[in-house]
Order: C-alpha cells, then structure tokens, then sequence
C-alpha cells in the first residue's frame, strides 16, 4: 500500500457509518471532510486538498444558507443587477430557499437537500408551478455558483441533480384574420396605435412602452429599439443583450397608425397643461406618464372579450407576428434578429411548432417537387 505523503489526508469510517477524511489546512489545523461512501469522502478530500494548495481560505463551516443568502443579495446582486431582478431574486430567497433550507450550514448543503427541497415544494407548500419551481432551483444555482467561485463551498449542488423540467406552452396566437379583426376593432382606441405596433413589428411589452418620439423616424420608415421600461417601475433600462438593441423599418400599417397617434397625444398634452410630463414617451397615460404593464394587457384582454376573440396575454401579440412571417415564408433568422433573440436557438425553440399554414406550405411545396420530377 503506497503510504500518503505529509500533509496529504488520511480516510477511516466512523462508527455512524459515514467516512471520514482528515487533512491538514493552510493554516496548520487538522479538518475533516464526511461522505455516505469511501469514495464520496475521497473525492471530497480531494476537492479540499486542491483548493488548499490553490491558497483558497478554508471553508467557514458556521455560515447558514441563510446567511450565505442575504449577503449574497446584498453584495453581489443589488449592486450588479436590475431592480426587478433583485425584487425577484429576493422574492424567491425568503418565500423558499430560507426556510426550506436556510438553517443548513452552506459547507454541508447536499444534492439530496436540494431534492428534497423541491419535492416539499411540489406538494406541501401548495403545488408551486413547474415554472416556479424551476426558478426556484435557478436562483439557487446561481447563489451557489457565486459561493464556489468565493470558495465558500467546494461544490455547486445543484449541477448534480436534474432540474424542474421545463413546462411546455403551446402556442396559440391569433391568426392573420383574428389579428385583422383585434386591429379594426381598436382602431379609435387611444391605445390602438400600440396594439398596431405591437403586431407590426413583435417589439417586447417593455421595449414598446419604452419607446420614444426620438427612436422614431416616420418619414423614413425607421425605428431603433434603445431601451426597455422596467417592469413595475417607470425607469429605462438597457436592452439586456446587445442583440437586443436593434434598428427596424416600419410597415406602412403602423407608420400610418403612429402618425394618428402623435396628433391625438398632442391634444392629450394640450388638454393636461401642466400636469403633463413630457419624457418624450409614445405610448402614455392622458398626462404623458409611463403606461402599467399589468393595465395595457388588462385593456387588450377587454378588447379581445369584446370582440369575440381568444383570450391572449399581451406578449402573445410577439408570438403572432412571429408565427405569421414564418408562415409567410421568412427566413427564421431574419425572424430572430428581428425579435432580438440572443442566439438563433431561441427562436427554433419558441417556434419549433408547425401550423396549418407551414404544413399546407411544406405540402404544396413537395408536390411541386414531385410534379417536377414524374
């Protein structure tokens, strides 16, 4: 048996049945690591001896989830991330990570935690939502990713168990007759511009209401995507990925639209007086002020009920225009680039579905294909 070496570990099984593995630090103190199985407590021995001679600090084995949690909202993600995002985040942090796993010493937080975790949450706490349940194990990972890189733990647990899966929507877009339809039924809206927009060029909820006068060109036919309203606040924010700042022309339909819409506006801002807050936005309250995420899909679940028309969220209105250019034949990533999706692979997978109108077009094109060739 090859002896090990000064300083190089040694591994027994206790009486409880778990392994221990015990080195020397570099700060001269003997610590120990613990697996289920021999093996388990060599690789984490292993693990530790890497990180010692990398000069990494041991690991506090005092710090909870808990506190690991908090300062790591604190320290890393408010100052780094946008506000929304930290609200979520912190949302995510106290309604489950803390008190489903935050008196764990963070050292000693296993995969077999996680899952347990996330079984509790399906059942006992209400069923949560595949979708939720799936953030909840993200932000976890990326909690715990910082932790690894801080050497705070000597493992990520979450990259060794399988997440949530993910939910599948399926898509169910208006059509290219109920679009018309949703568009001429608004057409004497103060918002119906918006809607026009919205369909005519599969701008994001939040890039439309961050649009500005001074994005537009009308005569030109152009507009520059800058900007996005962040969710539940009336502040700009940066596109999230340079992709997502773009430059689009504009259909005749939606020029047209925004044209009726600057006059209106205008005697909206002379009705208000001083009241008015001129920041230059498109789509506004009656006094110029940013518009609410949560009413403008309000109003246009109203029109749809009113109309006779299926009920869609307003991002649907993305989908739409979206499945309609694909149905029409365009190329997906010219389809991609216009959406601003970050990688092309976004856009195969959000419309990997096929449609009456792309199985009909496929059919006609086979046929002419064998045609051709008999």
């Amino acid at each position: 048996m090859t002896r090990r070496g000064s300083g190089e570990g040694s591994i027994r099984e206790r009486s409880d049945g778990r392994w221990e593995a015990r080195y020397r630090a570099a700060d001269g103190r003997r610590r120990s690591v613990f697996g289920r199985t021999r093996r388990d407590a060599q690789d984490r021995l292993r693990a530790a001896l890497q990180q010692r001679d990398r000069g990494a600090r041991p690991v506090d084995q005092r710090v909870t989830v808990a506190g690991f949690l908090e300062d790591w909202l604190d320290h890393e993600v408010r100052p780094s991330r946008r506000p929304r995002t930290l609200e979520s985040y912190s949302g995510i942090v106290h309604l489950y990570l803390i008190p489903e796993l935050g008196r764990i010493p963070l050292a000693k937080l296993q995969p077999e935690d996680v899952q347990r975790m996330l079984a509790r949450l399906t059942g006992r706490r209400g069923a949560l939502s595949p979708t939720t349940r799936r953030y909840v194990y993200a932000v976890l990972r990326i909690a715990l990713g910082r932790a690894l890189k801080l050497g705070r733990v000597e493992r990520n647990v979450c990259t060794l168990i399988d997440p949530p899966s993910k939910p599948r929507r399926e898509l169910q877009p208006l059509s290219g007759s109920e679009l018309r339809s949703l568009l001429d039924g608004t057409r004497g809206d103060r918002l119906g511009a918006l809607y026009v927009t919205a369909a005519g060029t599969g701008l994001r909820q939040g890039e439309l209401l961050a649009l500005r006068w001074s994005d537009l060109e009308l005569d030109r036919g152009e507009l520059a995507v800058r900007h996005t309203l962040q969710r539940g606040t009336r502040t700009l924010g940066e596109p999230k990925t340079e992709r997502g700042r773009r430059a689009l022309r504009l259909p005749h339909e939606v020029r047209t639209a925004l044209r009726d819409h600057r006059r209106r506006q205008l005697a909206e801002r002379l009705a208000a007086g001083s009241r008015w807050s001129d920041a230059d936005l498109v789509f506004t309250t009656a006094i110029g002020t940013a518009l609410d995420s949560r009413n403008v899909t309000r109003y246009l679940q109203r029109h749809l009920d009113r109309l006779g028309l299926p009920r869609q969220r307003f991002h649907d209105l993305r989908h739409a225009f979206a499945t309609l250019m694909i149905e029409a034949g365009e190329d997906l990533g010219v389809v991609s680039r216009i959406l601003g999706h970050a990688e092309l692979a976004t856009t195969a997978n959000v419309y990997a579905h096929l449609t009456p109108a792309m199985r009909d077009r496929v059919a006609e094109r086979m046929d002419a294909i064998l045609r051709a060739s008999s």
